[in-house]
């Protein structure tokens, strides 16, 4: 009797390990359930249908019947698996007000993350919204159509921050972001962040750093701030952060790492060898220091997918480590980072040096050449690539790549003006930033 595989949770993890176990495995019963009404969407997307970048909200669903038609998996949406029972090799599951069971020879475990929502006074309201799911969406949506805001606040400069700030600005909304950190953007140093926050200045956007959100008063319309300051805002985006959606493991004695996410091994199983976990919800390490870390990105989600399936086919193909690799569009800048910066390498406690370069996108004679500035942090002695920021209006993204690729190759500073990058005027310069950086960070290797 072929086996059966029960996938908790969708999206990046959850609908992209069972395409990959179909593609190996014509026979297994592959089972996927979903508390969301949703089995695969473009959560990355959701900024930009807000902004009205992306006009039409199907562009960002994949429809569980046709995904169950493509793949020959059973979809159940709308149904919150709520416990797991090892021994019997069972889960749990409510659909419609019913709790019913279902049983599993191989579990994988995909819920993901939900978004921080303090518990603030007068935060539950109805113009504070989180930024997740296509139900988050869909609400934030059906706000701005119904009541035409003019002002928003956006509490949290990181990733959705920034990319909501820009699409509802887009709208013709008014902004502030409200941080408690010192800067905007922490996957850069905070001379790298400075350069975001500037832009962010000129295009209108108000930054209130070094503080936090206290309560809301007047149905959510007033802002108190730990400071003392208030503001009016017609809505909230809260952006603060995710927290892994652990319950499941906990309750089934699952082991938690350290940074409170699923304990995996390389091949992405549980304590449990019969239970596998991938995406938001998982820990991994850090390709340099091996350290535990929690990554929330949509390519880690899907190369772990490729690991799950391959070792459920017996392929051992082990994940070996992240660097966590980034990138974002902040109006006309584009922010990226691979690695580690200067806060990440004092914390592991490492000696580092670290270069940094303002250059140009291209040849300055030809058209459209812009600014773009490189930050490199490197052994001081050896001169291995710890990690690197990049920031800047045009080429970032393959700067970036390239300084991501050298670090999984293991390269030192002294191979970056060895790389032969391609250089046309169009394109870069007959030395390009990567390699000049190199040569600047080759003077600062202690002897």
């Amino acid at each position: 009797m072929p086996p059966k595989i029960v996938i908790v949770g969708g999206v990046g993890g959850g609908a992209t390990v069972a395409a990959q176990i179909r593609r190996n495995d014509k026979d297994s019963e592959i089972i996927i359930f979903d508390k969301g009404g949703y089995i695969s969407f473009a959560n990355c997307g959701i900024p930009y249908y807000l902004g009205d970048v992306v006009q039409h909200r199907e562009d960002l669903l994949y429809p569980p019947v046709k995904f169950m038609k493509k793949y020959d998996v059973s979809v159940h949406t709308n149904t919150e698996v709520i416990s797991i029972s090892r021994s019997g090799k069972n889960i749990k599951y409510r659909r419609d007000g019913k709790v019913q069971e279902e049983t599993y020879d191989k579990l994988i475990l995909s819920p993901g993350a939900s978004a921080v929502v303090p518990d603030l006074e007068g935060i539950r309201n109805n113009r504070t919204f989180t930024v997740k799911t296509i139900e988050d969406m869909d609400a934030i949506h059906t706000f701005i159509q119904q009541h035409t805001p003019k002002t928003a606040a956006v509490v949290g400069g990181g990733f959705i921050g920034l990319e909501m700030v820009e699409n509802l600005h887009a709208l013709g909304l008014n902004c502030t972001i409200i941080d408690r950190s010192s800067q905007v953007s922490k996957i850069v140093d905070d001379d790298m962040a400075a350069i975001v926050e500037e832009h962010l200045q000129d295009k209108g956007i108000e930054l209130i750093l070094n503080d936090g959100l206290k309560s809301f008063k007047n149905d959510g319309k007033a802002l108190f701030l730990n400071s003392g300051k208030q503001l009016e805002a017609d809505m909230t985006i809260l952006a603060i952060g995710i927290k892994p959606n652990t319950d499941l493991a906990i309750n089934a004695a699952l082991e938690l790492g350290s940074t409170g996410a699923i304990s995996v091994n390389e091949y992405m199983q549980t304590t449990d060898p019969d239970i596998y976990a991938l995406g938001d919800v998982v820990e991994t390490k850090d390709l340099l220091t091996g350290s535990p870390r929690h990554i929330a990105l949509a390519w880690l989600a899907h190369r772990q997918a490729a690991i799950i399936a391959a070792h459920l086919d017996g392929k051992h193909i082990p994940n070996r480590g992240n660097t966590g690799s980034s990138i974002m569009k902040v109006f006309d800048l584009t922010v990226a980072a691979t690695g580690h910066n200067r806060q990440s390498l004092h914390q592991e406690g490492k000696q580092f040096e670290s270069a940094v370069l303002a250059s140009i996108s291209h040849a300055s004679y030809y058209p459209g050449s812009k600014e773009i500035w490189l930050k490199l942090f490197f052994h001081p002695e050896t001169g291995l690539i710890y990690g690197a920021n990049v920031v800047g209006y045009d080429g970032v993204d393959k700067r970036m790549a390239v300084l991501a690729t050298a670090i999984k190759g293991n390269l030192t500073v002294r191979d970056l003006p060895e790389l032969e990058l391609g250089y046309a005027p169009p394109y870069s310069s007959s030395k390009d930033p990567i390699n000049i950086i190199g040569y600047k960070a080759i003077d600062m290797l202690k002897e």
